[in-house]
This record gives structure tokens, sequence and C-alpha cells, in this order.
């Protein structure tokens, strides 16, 4: 799988939420315009936040230099839930869309191979999005709108976050979420995980991170699968990558067909580009991942009629 590289030269490239958006708002123009508010070579400092006592449990926080727009935008990198790859990959989106007027949370978490799997990654993505309620407190963020922007694997697990509240008691990730997203931007998600599975994708990447062997678990299938929490009740933006061979165009086709049949907002939107254009800033495929951002964290959600 050609990650490694592109991972290498990415890394170098409600009454809490109703005050803090009250304050937020005072300063945001909801129309302000799409490209970057502030000089791109101002450096954007992020600030750390940490939800448990292992090393891959933090988040960082970037704030705008400039006006703010209201929302937060929740990033969460892929790298088919191995130990391999960090957050060191949503690090550049973070600092374009910061560069935009966005507040960015880029979620790191415990993955397979680190202390990661079944069911420490779903445990882990549900806190560190939790934990942003904490920051939004003490910076004035407004958490009305937060779109989730989830690339490959972070793709299964923004949308897998979005479904948080339908997930049965004692299940990873269940309950109700103290920070609920308002929209997924899925960049090339794995949204489909028996099809993966079925693939073997990632080398078998689904089993490594359910951490089961070839009987599988159907239990675990259940509970980690966005295809079987369909219908969601926020949209979804499916974008994949024209010449995208890391991560087949089923994975993103598969899930809107099913969300679109059961009622639910979902679009797919083919972009240029292959498995990490998408997540380079500057490419036309890029582009096109900001202009969702902005359509999700507009001040209307719904997606229109097609």
């Amino acid at each position: 799988m050609d990650y490694l590289p592109r991972r290498t030269l990415l890394s170098a490239a409600g009454t809490l939420f109703a005050a803090t958006a009250a304050a937020a708002l005072a300063g945001c123009a909801p129309g302000a315009p799409a490209g970057p508010t502030q000089n791109p070579e101002d450096p954007v400092t992020p600030q750390r936040y940490t939800y448990g006592d292992d090393p891959s449990q933090f988040t960082e926080l970037y704030l705008p230099v400039g006006q703010r727009r209201p929302g937060v935008v929740i990033i969460i990198h892929g790298g088919y839930w191995g130990a391999g790859y960090g957050l060191d990959l949503g690090q550049p989106l973070a600092e374009d869309l910061a560069s935009r007027g966005y507040a960015c949370w880029n979620l790191e978490y415990r993955r397979a191979g680190n202390g990661g799997g079944w069911p420490e990654t779903f445990d882990d993505v549900s806190s560190g999005i939790d934990l942003l309620a904490t920051a939004a407190a003490e910076h004035g963020l407004d958490l009305g709108t937060t779109t989730a922007l989830g690339h490959s694997a972070g793709g299964h697990l923004a949308v897998w976050a979005a479904g948080r509240s339908t997930l049965p008691d004692g299940a990873p990730g269940a309950g109700t979420p103290l920070v609920p997203l308002t929209g997924v931007v899925s960049q090339s998600g794995v949204l489909n995980l028996a099809e993966a599975d079925e693939l073997a994708l990632g080398g078998g990447a689904v089993r490594n991170l359910l951490s089961v062997d070839s009987d599988g678990d159907p239990e675990r299938y259940r509970l980690a699968d966005p295809m079987t929490a369909i219908p969601l009740a926020v949209p979804v933006l499916a974008l994949h990558g024209e010449e995208d061979s890391t991560v087949p165009l089923s994975q993103s086709e598969s899930y809107v067909t099913a969300a679109d049949a059961a009622g639910a907002d979902a679009e797919l939107i083919m972009i240029p580009g292959d498995h990490f254009a998408m997540i380079t800033p500057g490419t036309d495929a890029w582009t096109q991942v900001v202009q969702a951002v902005d359509r999700l964290m507009a001040p209307s959600k719904t997606l229109p009629d097609r």
C-alpha cells in the first residue's frame, strides 16, 4: 500500500453549547468568503488536549488567527486503523482550514498495534470528540455545527461516530454524545466493513481493527459497521477520488445507495486525483473537500434534492 511516502510528504508539507455559541457568533459572519481569511504564511500553533494516559490519547486544537467562522471541524486521520500512521496526516488539513477561519480539532487515537483495536479505538474516538466540549468552554467555540472530516479509515470512524447515539447500552461509544456531530465529510472512507473484510483491504485491516479471527464476530461487525447504522440523522457527503486505487469506489457507493434508499441525507461526489490528493492542500481535490466542508458548515445543512 503506497501510504508511507505520502505520509512523509504530508508530514513535511445543549446549555454550555448555547452560551459558547453566542460568544463565538458575535464576531463571525456566516457568509464569510471561501478563500483563506489570514496569510497562509502565518503559523497556526495547535493547543494539545489529552483525554487519557496513553500517548495516543490526545487532540490538537487549531484556532484561526483572524476572523473565526461558526462551528468546529473535527479531523480524523486514516491509515487503515494501524499504528504506523498518526494525526500528522491531518495537520496540513487543519492548518489550511484554520487559515480559512475554521476552528479545527485534529484527533489522535489508539490504533491497532499500539493499544488500539476493539474496543479501544472506538472508545478513544468517542472520548476525543467529547473532549471538545472542554475546549469549547475555554475558547468560546460554537458547537452548534460540528462537521467530522475523515479520510479513509478516518472516514469510517467519522461516520460511525455520527451514529453513536443509536448504539445499544454497553457498546463502545454508546450513550448521548457531549458533542453530537451535525454532518460528515468522508474522504474515500471505508464505509462498508463487511465488504472491506471480504476484499481483505489493507491486508486484513478490518479483522485487525476488530481483533477477530477467520470466524469473525457478528456482533462486533454490527456495532462497528456504518452500514448497520443507516439511516443517520445527519448528512454525509461521501467524496471519492476518481483515481483511487487504495479504497475502492464501492465503499462509498454502497453506503450512499443504502442511505438514499433509507431516506437519509447522503451524496456521492467524485473528485479528481488518487487516494492522497484529497488530503493534500493545493490540489483540485482538496479544493473540492473544502467546498464540501463549507456546505456542511453553512447555517442550513440539509442536502438539496438531486
